[in-house]
């Protein structure tokens, strides 16, 4: 019997990916293609739409010309991608401007005009976070104030991947984990906030219909069929933002399962049948991609940026090294930091280079060594930035488990993931099995498993994912280690506290 096929689209910050998978789950053609990133003033952050639809229908054709599959067995497609953007449409479903993606921070006054609308525990307990710069309501109101007339053009308002939905299908609709991050969303009620929209005064008509991430939201329109090479059969399932969507690609999708990612930045997600809401707002709780649950998630700002840094600035040498022998540079440092004893002989990394979120949410913190002394060497520092993204990781996790989120095993993914002394001192910290998946593909496999839910293939997200993700690799917690680690982590989250108001005077210097 033929087999079914399954498209997942990741609409990212540096280019949109599309891999088309057979209903195994294997990949059976991939396809990227990149756009820029505009900085029109220091601290903002656009990206053109048309850059994601041009790289999506170019993907797309590209992979269903080469896997030499029949249109009509690709039964599906789901999208994830970057969340909070804002996407301004007006009558005509033209862009009005350019998108204002996650990481743009114009919106200060905004964030004071929100709390001053609303109190901040309201906000909490409503939308499930506080009030933030990079979330989409803030932004709607800084277009509302510097640009009245574009807002006045404005006849809906989407996010990046929904943007691409209505590319695909001319429907205007979202879906419950990416809408969570907009802060206009009722994230316990699964739906927009009335009470939200009616402080902002913004019309509920701008914004879309709210699915589930596995339900079918439009089949292609005859335009994106053509460009595409598919069909007009071809369903459109509602999708996931990226953290949601890797989620399901890397089988957490149940509750005392989690995911650390260190990517960049480094992320702590958990999976929760339950809504659970941090009041203290130090982290992020969202509808998850999987029906009726919801995902509670910390964040570290400066995760695998840290290594990156430090490698750049300081270990030039390796590099050179490494392409010479045609090995990977991190590999060579994993080696080095494999010597180093746990806790790098009373040396300590606070990773605040982009300053905080999880869980101090300061902008002003900044990063330190703390503990240096004449018998370090290089591989001590490398294995102290390593040990200080852990510390901060484990941050999360304890606020995880604060909340009442039990987590037995966790997944590690990103780039970071792959390296086995991370993942080792991951598993120390959280004292719970650390784990990888064959599966690489992410955000983009998440997405074509709930297209696979939408279209039937797989009777729902939890079995899919049974069916089709592989466990590869597991760390157990060494004992000894994590008793050292318990005592640097305390130390660790000390230091925040003793230089917490020195950040602060450092940043007005």
């Amino acid at each position: 019997m033929e087999k079914n096929y399954l498209i997942g689209i990741d609409v990212g910050t540096s280019a949109t990916k599309t891999v088309l998978f057979d209903e195994e789950g294997n990949v059976t053609a991939s396809a990227s293609m990149a756009y820029p990133l505009l900085q029109p003033k220091n601290g903002w952050a656009e990206q053109r739409p048309e850059d994601w639809r041009d790289a999506t229908f170019a993907t797309v054709r590209e992979v269903v010309s080469r896997s030499g599959v029949r249109p009509e067995k690709i039964r599906g497609i789901g999208i994830s991608g970057q969340m909070h953007g804002l996407v301004m449409l007006d009558e005509q479903g033209k862009v009005i401007r350019p998108s204002i993606i996650w990481c743009d921070q114009r919106t200060g006054e905004e964030v004071e005009d929100m709390l001053r609308r609303m109190p901040r525990r309201k906000w909490i307990e409503i939308t499930a976070n506080p009030p933030l710069t990079g979330w989409t309501a803030a932004k709607i109101l800084w277009v509302r104030k510097h640009e009245p007339e574009n807002y006045a053009r404005c006849r809906h308002i989407l996010l990046p991947k929904d943007y691409i939905r209505y590319v695909l299908t001319g429907v205007f609709a979202t879906e419950v984990s990416d809408a969570s991050g907009m802060q206009l969303l009722d994230v316990p009620g699964r739906d927009w906030s009335e009470e939200v929209l009616q402080a902002l005064e913004i019309d509920r008509g701008l914004l879309g219909q709210v699915y589930e991430s596995c339900q079918v939201t439009g089949t292609l329109t005859r335009e994106a069929a053509e460009r595409t090479g598919l069909t007009t059969d071809t369903k459109v399932v509602g999708g996931a933002g990226d953290n949601a969507a890797a989620a399901v690609g890397t089988g957490v999708v149940k509750d005392k399962t989690a995911f650390t990612t260190i990517g960049t930045s480094g992320v702590v997600f958990a999976h929760s049948s339950k809504v659970a809401i941090d009041l203290k707002g130090r982290v992020h709780t969202c509808c998850c991609a999987v029906p009726g649950a919801w995902h509670v998630m910390g964040v570290t700002q400066g995760a695998g940026l840290s290594l990156k840094w430090f490698k750049d600035q300081f270990c030039q040498d390796y590099s050179a090294r490494a392409e010479a022998t045609g090995q990977d540079v991190y590999d060579r440092i994993n080696e080095d930091v494999a010597g180093v004893p746990a806790g790098s002989d009373r040396l300590i990394y606070l990773p605040y280079l982009m300053g905080e979120r999880t869980p101090h949410l300061d902008p002003d913190c900044r990063g330190v060594f703390f503990g240096l002394s004449a018998i370090h060497q290089r591989r001590h520092l490398l294995r102290a930035v390593m040990e200080g993204v852990a510390y901060s990781l484990c941050d999360c996790n304890e606020i995880l488990k604060e909340m009442g989120i039990r987590v037995d095993e966790m997944m590690a993914c990103g780039g970071g993931g792959k390296s086995g002394q991370w993942r080792q001192m991951l598993s120390d910290l959280y004292r719970c099995p650390v784990k990888t998946v064959s599966q690489e593909e992410g955000p983009a496999l998440g997405a074509a498993i709930l297209a696979g839910v939408g279209c039937g293939i797989y009777p729902d997200v939890e079995t899919a994912c049974e069916r089709l993700i592989e466990e590869k690799d597991q760390v157990e917690p060494d004992e000894k280690q994590a008793k050292i680690y318990e005592a640097y982590h305390r130390l660790y989250q000390k230091l925040y506290r003793s230089l917490k108001d020195d950040f602060r005077e450092l940043s007005g210097l």
